[in-house]
């Protein structure tokens, strides 16, 4: 039987957090194992992780979204870790979809799918989903030749995650950690892309330019801060052999 882990960092977001863990309570299909990474709160936000039965991994070195999630992938003992962050409120169903996904698909290694902001007014909801997370999924894309996972709402295997853990960079917190790992996992890999499976995230970055400054000076870091296998080029390049090579075009 498959064992999921579901991984969620978190930093002074208690009370986000207990909405996202009551989430995760109701699901169809239990999650076998959460991990909430504590990075250096300074709230409640560990005790609330305990309270719903939560490995908690405390962080007080190296905080940053980053090393975090590498931390939460590292302690999750599943064969299949999915991530949600702290604000996210998952679909009853979330878990039972990602196992059944993953089950049909077992050449992939990965699935992720799109979000919707539940505390925006539905125009500002749409406004978001098109001009901040369908640019992220198509930029990303056209940059690592593969489909994006979106760290609010995706999971992958154990193996993919053991294959790419040495080439994220986790020790550097102004990376855009999702998008490292997107880097990381090689382009030839397999990672789905279920419009179905839509999490519910918090809007609260649009209320902070700031913020949103932050997000892409971020995204232009982790894209700067790949070595030259990682060029686009170069990655599209040996997405283009593989697929050559699957249809008996090359030897």
């Amino acid at each position: 039987m498959t064992r999921i882990s579901v991984v969620v960092p978190a930093r002074d977001d208690a009370g986000y957090l207990r909405a996202c863990l009551d989430s995760l309570a109701r699901q169809s299909r239990p999650a076998d194992e959460i991990v909430v990474v504590d990075d250096s709160s300074r709230d409640a936000t560990g005790d609330v992780a305990r309270a719903f039965g939560a490995v908690v991994v405390r962080r007080e070195r190296a905080p940053g979204i980053p090393a975090a999630a590498s931390a939460g992938y590292d302690a999750a003992t599943g064969d299949v870790i999915a991530r949600c962050d702290a604000d996210s409120v998952l679909p009853w169903d979330w878990l039972e979809r990602i196992e059944q996904t993953l089950a049909a698909h077992p050449d992939a290694v990965a699935v992720t799918g799109p979000a919707r902001f539940y505390d925006l007014p539905r125009a500002g909801d749409l406004l978001a989903r098109v001009g901040y997370l369908t640019p992220y999924f198509v930029l990303t894309r056209a940059g690592t030749a593969n489909r994006p996972v979106f760290g609010s709402n995706f999971a992958m295997r154990r193996s993919a995650w053991e294959a790419a853990r040495g080439r994220v960079h986790r020790d550097d917190p102004e990376v855009h950690d999702d998008m490292d790992l997107s880097f990381a996992l090689p382009a030839t890999a397999r990672v789905l892309h279920d419009r179905r499976l839509v999490a519910g995230i918090s809007g609260r970055p649009f209320h902070d330019p700031v913020a949103m400054l932050r997000r892409q000076t971020r995204a232009t870091r982790t894209i700067l801060g790949r070595g030259p296998e990682d060029l686009p080029w170069k990655r599209w390049w040996r997405l283009t052999v593989d697929r050559l090579r699957r249809v008996g075009l090359l030897g």
